[in-house]
């Protein structure tokens, strides 16, 4: 947690939601893809704790996974919820934009919290981007993975920029000396308007073919 010049900054609570929405995130495409008990729990929990392994990676401390049961804890109790509320048998087109809406926050979320460390480290933009960006889309690329889905990363709209953007503003909120609670719900609000306007009108960056 940050002090800004006014409200501090509860960046514990962005990673929580980055972790229950990812949960879910894996739970809807476990459900999709008929995946067994034992999958459907792997899947979500690998997509809730992955990018924060890969980000703890980096900077070179063990993941903070294997010490803290916050994490799988919340997963599971999200993932529970979710099959108590039988959501795995809801027609497709439900699932579908549960998803949409699900690994959006995720994205934000999780963009928020590993910038932040990057921010505590000292980082400069490009370190505090880099952690933000690892962060958020690491668990969603474990889960396309290991269901043999092409990553978002890697195709769909503006998902990556996304993540860039809300690292980018945060490490901008810092510099100013304007971290404060406010500002930063706001640019959260702003990352995930971006994130679902862009998926509703199919924006997408070029691909290759068309340059």
């Amino acid at each position: 947690m940050q002090q800004g010049f006014g409200q501090v900054v509860d960046m514990d609570g962005f990673s929580l939601v980055g972790t229950m929405a990812f949960a879910f995130s894996g739970y809807l495409v476990g459900a999709r893809k008929q995946l067994d008990l034992l999958g459907l729990v792997i899947l979500s929990l690998l997509t809730a704790v992955g990018g924060g392994m890969v980000r703890d990676a980096l900077i070179g401390d063990p993941p903070r996974v294997f010490f803290d049961n916050t994490a799988p804890l919340v997963a599971l109790g999200t993932l529970t919820v979710a099959w108590l509320f039988g959501l795995h048998r809801k027609e497709s087109r439900l699932i579908n934009r549960l998803f949409i809406i699900s690994d959006s926050i995720g994205l934000v979320a999780f963009s928020l919290a590993g910038a932040q460390i990057g921010i505590d480290m000292g980082m400069s933009l490009f370190g505090v981007v880099t952690l933000g960006f690892v962060t958020a889309i690491g668990g969603g690329i474990v889960r396309d993975v290991l269901v043999n889905d092409v990553p978002f990363i890697l195709s769909t709209d503006f998902y990556g920029i996304v993540s860039l953007l809300v690292g980018a503003g945060l490490w901008g909120l810092a510099e100013l000396g304007w971290h404060d609670a406010w500002l930063v719900q706001g640019l959260f609000a702003l990352g995930l308007l971006i994130r679902l306007v862009a998926h509703r009108r199919a924006l997408r960056l070029p691909t290759v073919n068309s340059i």
